[in-house]
């Protein structure tokens, strides 16, 4: 039956469109015009300040520079994710056996960032449960000074994307990314004053589940948002029903299958169908790609049949 249905499909290959988004060269193109040095750059910059909250906070047992350093982990992920997508945007080759490059490495990249994500969360709100019952001594000036420096890393580093953030999906995710950790180098330095002034321990407990009850539902959204993607299902932002029902009440067309949607990486989705047209094949996948277009697919690959095609390829499974 598969090869029955192959048969078919390339014995009408004159009624097979393309709606075309941007191509690898495209991308490519596009790559060339932006700015690699900044996100470089940031990236060395939050590198150095992860170590160096990591490291102060373990030193002096400050909850909240850990939980800090763990959503800086996360700018450096970002960060990486976006300097990866970029060059790869630019160098990445193609082949037959790899017709989508490298940008799935993006997901997988997001799977690991996910799982450090939830460990650190689990390690600060653990930590932040066996402390309680007593007033945790936690030295105040060396959190002001480290939140401060970080504060002052995360807001050079925004200066620094915020250019490029319009124009780059990857560089605005790190750039958003950034911004938020800058929120959390706010809340220790806030800690860091009241322990200071008060020697009220804490203020450092509070600060460090505050910023892990922040981090944990994003690791689980950006977990659940790879796994869709790695399963091959609909994006959540397409009605697939409402879709299939569109092409259906085209009057060009006379029945819909084999619609398949998913997404190769964040932001690059792809659709196919099979449409068996009501006798005017042009008009049927001009309108059809109309349809795709609004529905955000701008690369939706479609098959036109034959009226009187005995449709044997609808029973096909996957």
């Amino acid at each position: 039956m598969r090869s029955y249905a192959y048969i078919e499909v390339m014995s009408t290959t004159s009624d097979h469109g393309h709606s075309h988004g941007p191509t690898a060269a495209d991308l490519a193109a596009d790559a060339s015009h932006r700015r690699i040095w900044p996100m470089v750059v940031s990236l060395g910059i939050i590198g150095v300040f992860f170590v160096v909250e990591l490291v102060t906070g373990l030193l002096f047992g400050s909850l909240a520079l850990v939980a800090d350093a763990g959503h800086m982990a996360t700018d450096l992920i970002a960060l990486s994710m976006g300097l990866a997508a970029l060059l790869l945007a630019r160098h990445g080759s193609l082949s037959d056996g790899r017709s989508f490059g490298w940008y799935r490495a993006e997901v997988f990249t997001a799977v690991v960032n996910a799982i450090l994500l939830l460990g650190i969360g689990a390690y600060v709100l653990y930590e932040a449960f066996e402390r309680l019952g007593s007033n945790p001594e936690v030295p105040g000036l060396p959190m002001v000074v480290v939140a401060t420096l970080g504060l002052a890393a995360n807001v050079v580093v925004m200066y620094l994307l915020r250019a490029d953030a319009g124009n780059s999906l990857a560089v605005r995710g790190a750039y958003l990314e950034v911004l938020a950790d800058a929120v959390g180098s706010v809340g220790v330095l806030i800690a860091g004053i009241i322990a200071m002034t008060t020697n009220w321990g804490y203020a450092d407990l509070i600060v460090a589940v505050l910023i892990a009850l922040w981090v944990v539902p994003r690791a689980v959204r950006l977990a659940l948002d790879a796994l869709r993607i790695l399963n091959q299902q609909a994006p959540d932002t397409i009605d697939v029903a409402a879709l299939r029902a569109e092409l259906a009440a085209l009057p060009e067309v006379q029945d819909v299958h084999d619609l398949h949607i998913w997404s190769v990486t964040s932001g690059m989705d792809v659709a196919t169908v099979h449409l068996r047209s009501a006798g005017d094949h042009c008009a049927a996948l001009t309108a059809a790609q109309q349809v795709f277009a609004e529905h955000g697919l701008s690369h939706a690959t479609i098959q036109v049949e034959n009226p009187d095609a005995d449709g044997q390829c609808e029973h096909l499974t996957w």
